[in-house]
């Protein structure tokens, strides 16, 4: 057992060379409360984060080729086409990563808000063969970004196949918990980065990871690094796929 001991704080120089990773790795990042929970009252990460959650947040992003999302954690969130704050974009570039960070949504039923599907510059959007919406989809944003993969369910292994092509395989899923569960089942994910933020909330919200069945043999994780700001905590996990 080691005591940690505060060594100063960190710019975004060194955060990005803290995160940096090689190409073809899917990172996976969540925070959550003390007790657990992984959103507020409201069904929203938003609101259990604070400034040092965000400000590794924007790293990842910056460091990632793609955000690998679920569509109902899309529509919860609200998001819409993605952008990495100004600050970063040198250490992005440096990297040789493009200006702009795609996204892919990943939908069995096809239903994705107008916010995206009307954004100027639209998702990749993940789904099925047996997609009920699956033209539709093509029509919305363009045939070359619909990666359609499995029959009935998406195969997520073949999902990574196919953004690594298209030059995406710096991953970074950011929720939700079942489809980060699917990526763990299928032993997809490389590492997590994981906030606590310092709070109890009570209730019966979701944790991290929405799992149907028990994972057999459990995944180990090894701890990386952690940080700290105030009483947030800020760990790095990695795991053996």
């Amino acid at each position: 057992m080691e005591r940690w001991t505060p060594s100063g704080p960190l710019d975004d120089d060194e955060l990005v060379r803290l995160y940096a990773h090689a190409p073809g790795r899917v990172r996976a990042n969540f925070v959550s409360t003390v007790d657990g929970a992984a959103t507020g009252d409201d069904g929203r990460s938003g609101t259990i984060n604070d400034d040092a959650d965000l400000r590794v947040f924007e790293t990842l992003r910056a460091l990632a080729d793609v955000v690998l999302l679920g569509a109902g954690t899309a529509r919860t969130e609200g998001y819409a086409e993605l952008t990495v704050p100004p600050r970063l974009a040198a250490a992005r570039a440096a990297l040789g990563l493009a200006p702009d960070l795609e996204l892919a949504v990943v939908t069995r039923s096809g239903i994705l808000s107008e916010r995206l599907l009307g954004s100027q510059r639209p998702p990749l959007v993940v789904t099925h063969a047996g997609c009920l919406r699956l033209d539709e989809l093509r029509e919305r944003v363009g045939a070359e970004r619909v990666l359609v993969h499995g029959e009935h369910e998406v195969d997520l292994g073949a999902v990574l196949v196919d953004l690594a092509g298209r030059e995406l395989s710096r991953v970074l899923t950011e929720g939700g918990p079942h489809l980060f569960a699917s990526l763990l089942a299928a032993n997809l994910v490389d590492e997590l980065c994981l906030t606590t933020s310092p709070q109890l909330v009570g209730g019966h919200p979701p944790r991290i990871v929405a799992a149907h069945e028990w994972f057999d043999p459990p995944r180990s994780a090894h701890l990386e690094h952690v940080l700290v700001e105030g009483s947030t905590v800020l760990a790095r996990w990695s795991f053996s796929c």
